[in-house]
């Protein structure tokens, strides 16, 4: 349904004149696209984790790959709304631009959090080298 939203907005912005206003309609429709992506995004993980590999998600390597699928797809819809609400702010409603660079520093932050994430987990697969060759044969039904 988003999918359809943002065509819509996006297609009425282009046909209603190439203005600002269609220009801040279009970038609407991206955050809204964003926002799609990331519902069938997170969807798909869910489903090759739960249904396909029928994965026990205890494991370092298990949590880690799962993790980053997830913050991967909410740390870059987070950045596209920033980016939004930057351009929204800027045109529109300057006193906005606090809450605009609000999200893109706490955007920011989950991403080193995640980074270091990432580092403290690759500590723990070292420790059950065997958790990695069983994740890997999993990846093989989804080839």
């Amino acid at each position: 349904m988003l999918i359809t939203i943002a065509a819509r907005m996006g297609w009425l912005a282009f046909i209603g004149g190439l203005d600002r206003a269609a220009a801040q309609t279009i970038i609407e429709a991206v955050g809204l696209l964003a926002a799609a992506v990331v519902a069938l995004q997170i969807a798909e993980t869910i489903f090759e984790e739960e249904v396909i590999r029928n994965a026990d998600i205890s494991a370092p390597t298990r949590i880690r790959r799962f993790l980053s699928r997830f913050f991967v797809v909410v740390i870059v819809a987070l950045a596209i709304e920033g980016l939004v609400a930057t351009f929204k702010a800027i045109h529109e409603e300057p006193a906005q631009l606090l809450y605009a660079a609000i999200i893109l520093v706490a955007t920011g932050i989950l991403l080193a959090a995640w980074a270091y994430f990432v580092r403290l987990n690759r500590y723990a697969e070292e420790l059950e080298p065997e958790a990695m060759e069983e994740a890997k044969r999993e990846d093989r039904k989804l080839k």
